[in-house]
């Protein structure tokens, strides 16, 4: 199992690389079967009003699929505590899932409903926009195909609000994301016609298409 870590306005001291060598190989000691690699990020705030500063990431990528955790507290050695219990109940989650998929028998999707609207023209009101003046981090991530009964797994498991996946039903870019009055939602883009016969994608004329996931029952979800 390969595990990198990586650092933030802080430094990767020898006993800091091996406290979270111990933590976090022990966390997923039993998991290394579905285990490719391991990521661990940490960082400390600069700014003296973020509140908890010290901060300790992990992303594991295990058989494509992205499992992750984040924990934060004053002290750097209680955030890799932290986050190693959670990274493990995350990967217990995960493992659970795939062996009830092998036992069970191929049933329906649990997406209930997908009912299609069009988002309003005007999200911002009188406010003007305003970009961020820089990039303040990138991510790179794999985007194999998945259907949206995936995307919304991957989406519990990397524990964000949100999860941008490539549709296999459509060949699209999509982003499913839990609302705030629950479910989930899912954004997906609609080409209209520009009045010359062709379709426009750029985002100027075109509205973006919003469709809503009802769910049977909300999972719980860890954070």
């Amino acid at each position: 199992m390969k595990l990198v870590i990586h650092g933030k306005n802080i430094e990767i001291t020898d006993a800091i690389r091996e406290y979270v060598h111990q933590k976090i190989e022990k966390a997923v000691s039993h998991f290394q079967n579905i285990t490719n690699e391991v990521d661990v990020h940490l960082s400390v705030a600069r700014n003296p009003r973020i509140n908890p500063r010290q901060a300790a990431e992990v992303t594991i990528y295990a058989n494509k699929n992205v499992i992750r955790a984040e924990e934060s507290s004053e002290n750097l050695y209680a955030s890799i505590d932290l986050v190693a219990d959670k990274i493990a109940r995350q990967l217990r989650k995960y493992k659970e899932r795939i062996q009830n998929k092998k036992n069970s028998n191929p049933v329906e999707e649990t997406v209930a409903e997908i009912a299609t609207t069009t988002v309003v023209d005007d999200l911002i009101g009188n406010r003007t926009p305003e970009l961020p003046k820089e990039v303040v981090r990138t991510k790179y991530f794999a985007m194999p195909p998945m259907t949206i009964t995936e995307a919304l797994e991957q989406l519990q498991m990397v524990g964000h609000d949100f999860y941008m996946f490539h549709n296999i039903e459509t060949g699209e870019i999509n982003v499913i994301y839990e609302r705030n009055h629950g479910g989930y939602g899912v954004i997906q883009p609609r080409k209209n016609n520009n009045g010359n016969g062709h379709a426009n994608g750029n985002g100027k004329n075109g509205k973006a298409t919003h469709a809503s996931v009802v769910m049977p029952e909300k999972p719980h979800v860890n954070r």
